[in-house]
């Protein structure tokens, strides 16, 4: 049997984060206080339901999927004023649903991704003078 793909859904709680996902019938399911420490814990639970099939993981196998809130606190060197400029949108808007106030539809949930994407290229192609 091929080793299976692991997509955990990582979602910012008022404690700290949960991380939750479904691989071939087995429910893995972890939380922690800061996020450094929820991807210690997902890899042991993702080893430990794999336990059985001598398949182990290393935290590069392991895709993670974040709810905007999840993403902005873990990744606050994005700013984002700066992004709701780059992509259009309205500060105000942005920063309601990174809070949760508000849910994004999906157009407005690709908008917001396509543009942190974006972001990601522009600075793997950067260069310093040396």
């Amino acid at each position: 049997m091929k080793k299976p793909n692991i997509e955990i859904k990582v979602i910012k709680e008022k404690t700290g984060y949960s991380a939750t996902a479904l691989v071939d019938n087995n429910f893995i399911a972890t939380e922690a206080e800061t996020y450094d420490n929820l991807k210690t814990n997902v890899l042991e639970a993702v080893n430990l339901a794999f336990e059985d099939m001598d398949f182990t993981y290393n935290i590069k196998e392991i895709q993670f999927e974040y709810d905007l809130a999840s993403f902005f606190d873990f990744y606050k060197v994005i700013n984002a004023k700066a992004l709701s400029e780059r992509i259009g949108m309205n500060q105000s808007l942005l920063a309601q649903y990174i809070s949760g106030i508000k849910k994004p539809s999906l157009p407005q949930t690709k908008r917001i991704l396509y543009g942190v994407q974006q972001i990601g290229r522009e600075l793997s192609d950067v260069r310093f003078l040396l």
